[in-house]
């Protein structure tokens, strides 16, 4: 990885994201990443903080870049490609982290033989804990695919899946951050209404979220047997548990994951 350029074309929340964490993990030096943006301003700013090269020009990120990271809105991603076309080398590999546009799509503005890999990280990506999923293209290697999980997981984990499930993944860890952050308020809210402060509840709450993530993906223990460490018989958790099952909030959960999945199918067609 030290010795490979990463180019960034587009520098949004995901992009700039990508960049700091790379630089916070030393798994590139910041001379040896170049982004290109049509916010100069924006630009400028990265270039005098971090120290990456920049360029308001595609062209000249790609010719600077051995790894090019399409960062950019995907309504505009097939015009980004046709301007730089006709000087992608078969050295190039691309890693795309524009939501809904598969590598078929992908795959007919580029030459023939293109190293592409699909990804489909999340907004926890600016705070270093992104949940991302990786697809790799047929004519993207093994190495590839691990150049990617290093660039991703220097803001967070992966996981490799393939195509056909990234609608899966766009409904459980794209969506996923919205469906926690009604949980936490919810949390919060019923802090309140015992008696504490919205600060203080929110803190509780959140940091318990953070906790419980934490536990079982160190552990590796299944949630159902975490949860039994917390449920004492007749205690206050299992009551509370009977509550949520009353409310079918389990049944709900899994509902909001199934209907934004098939929400971006239907986008994606």
């Amino acid at each position: 990885m030290k010795n490979l350029t990463i180019g960034f074309i587009g520098t949004g929340k995901m992009g700039e994201a990508l960049i700091r964490g790379m630089i916070n993990a030393g798994l590139v030096k910041p001379e040896r990443i170049c982004a290109s943006d049509i916010d100069e301003q924006k630009l400028n700013t990265m270039a005098e903080e971090l120290g990456i090269v920049v360029s308001c020009d595609n062209l000249h990120t790609l010719e600077k870049a051995d790894v090019v990271v399409l960062a950019v809105k995907p309504q505009i991603i097939r015009y980004v490609l046709q301007g730089i076309k006709e000087s992608i080398i078969k050295e190039h590999l691309f890693i795309s982290i524009a939501a809904g546009v598969n590598i078929d799509s992908l795959a007919d503005e580029l030459p023939g033989g293109t190293r592409i890999v699909r990804v489909m990280p999340n907004i926890c990506a600016t705070v270093g804990e992104a949940a991302s999923a990786i697809c790799p293209g047929d004519a993207a290697t093994e190495a590839d695919v691990e150049t990617t999980r290093k660039i991703l997981g220097a803001v967070g984990r992966t996981v490799v899946v393939d195509e056909h499930l990234m609608d899966a993944v766009t409904g459980l860890s794209g969506s996923g951050p919205a469906f926690i952050f009604m949980i936490i308020e919810a949390l919060a809210d019923g802090g309140v209404h015992q008696g504490l402060d919205r600060t203080t509840a929110q803190t509780l709450a959140a940091q318990t979220v953070l906790g419980a993530a934490r536990m079982i993906l160190e552990s590796g223990q299944h949630p159902g047997e975490l949860k039994d460490m917390v449920t004492s018989p007749g205690g206050t958790t299992i009551w509370g548990i009977e509550a949520l099952e009353k409310r079918k909030v389990r049944a709900a959960v899994m509902s909001a994951v199934i209907a934004a999945s098939e929400r971006s199918r239907e986008l994606g067609k």
